[in-house]
């Protein structure tokens, strides 16, 4: 059975009709159309699908899209404005933060997040944000010099 249900993405309203029982990920990519949202594992162990619901990370390969219903969701099609790159878009570029591009979405989205809630993070708490998130290309280094850059401190002084 379909079942219609309304929520802002990336700060617009949209709707959509979804499967009972579906997840979120499917309906942002099938019933939406929102492609920059990846599927991994499609068992939560991997973060690559990570989106922020209500400003906070969440894995929408094992949300129900029906329980979003009213909420705010941000993928990572709604970090740009315009032609200008968010400024962990910019710094993911300058460290080369991405180098295949699958885990990057949900890297980002999980970044966002906790700068989002602390913009002077340190090392350890860039770690953590992070830890749900699998990377195979980057030693994950990169990502984290890119998060603690686009945050505006030194990173040497972070450690």
């Amino acid at each position: 059975m379909k079942t219609p249900i309304q929520f802002k993405l990336n700060g617009e309203d949209v709707a959509a009709f979804s499967d009972s029982g579906a997840n979120l990920l499917d309906t942002l990519r099938e019933s939406i159309g929102d492609l920059t949202v990846k599927g991994g594992c499609w068992q939560g162990t991997c973060g690559t699908c990570t989106v922020l619901i209500e400003g906070a990370p969440r894995l929408s390969c094992v949300t129900l899209a029906e329980s979003c219903a009213g909420k705010s969701i941000e993928t990572v099609a709604g970090l740009r404005r315009g032609a200008d790159l968010h400024p962990l878009q910019n710094a993911f570029m300058e460290h080369f933060a991405a180098q295949c591009g699958y885990c990057t979405p949900g890297m980002l989205m999980a970044a966002k997040a906790l700068l989002d809630r602390n913009p002077n993070p340190t090392r350890e708490n860039v770690v953590d944000a992070l830890c749900g998130n699998i990377c195979r290309c980057t030693g994950y280094e990169p990502i984290i010099q890119a998060v603690l850059d686009a945050a505006g401190g030194d990173s040497r002084r972070r450690a």
